[in-house]
């Protein structure tokens, strides 16, 4: 580890605003370097064992680069939160995005009678049709439509 890197990584554990996972990786490393052993890594740090070699391997994975980089210091930094964080991760992209997610908390507060619904209250199986009637989205299920009220309900403060 070169003291450019040893800096770097000290200067985000003693960092107020630094994520506390950064924190913990920067320390783990920092201790990596200082000879100490995965076991002592992870009781120290309230890691497992196995976290604690998987980082020391994206460290070792990044070093090279880390130290071509040390003489740009806007790419030194954003190849080490790289370093640090967590990567992209596998999984389906958003299907609705927040914009139309609030809009259908926002139609669920509008009387239904005003938009020529023969019902006093919302149901989501109404409400998944009339989002789909205004364009909101080009389809959703009612179930879609029952979380996100529920999750809406949920984030309220209770007076």
């Amino acid at each position: 580890m070169t003291e450019t890197q040893r800096a770097a990584l000290e200067q985000i554990t003693r960092r107020d605003k630094s994520p506390q996972a950064l924190v913990t990786r920067a320390r783990l490393i920092v201790l990596a370097a200082e000879g100490a052993r995965n076991q002592h890594i992870a009781d120290e740090l309230g890691l497992h064992v196995q976290t604690v070699s998987y980082w020391r391997g994206r460290w070792l994975e990044a070093a090279e680069g880390l130290a071509r980089a040390e003489t740009d210091e806007k790419l030194f930094w954003k190849l080490l939160h790289q370093a640090l964080s967590d990567r992209q991760r596998s999984g389906a992209p958003i299907t609705f995005t927040a914009e139309q997610v609030c809009q259908i908390v926002a139609l669920s507060c509008e009387p239904p009678e005003d938009s020529g619904r023969p019902v006093t209250h919302w149901t989501p199986k109404e409400l998944a049709q009339e989002t789909i009637k205004r364009g909101i989205v080009a389809k959703i299920s009612p179930r879609s439509v029952g979380r996100f009220l529920k999750r809406s309900r949920d984030q309220t403060a209770s007076v």
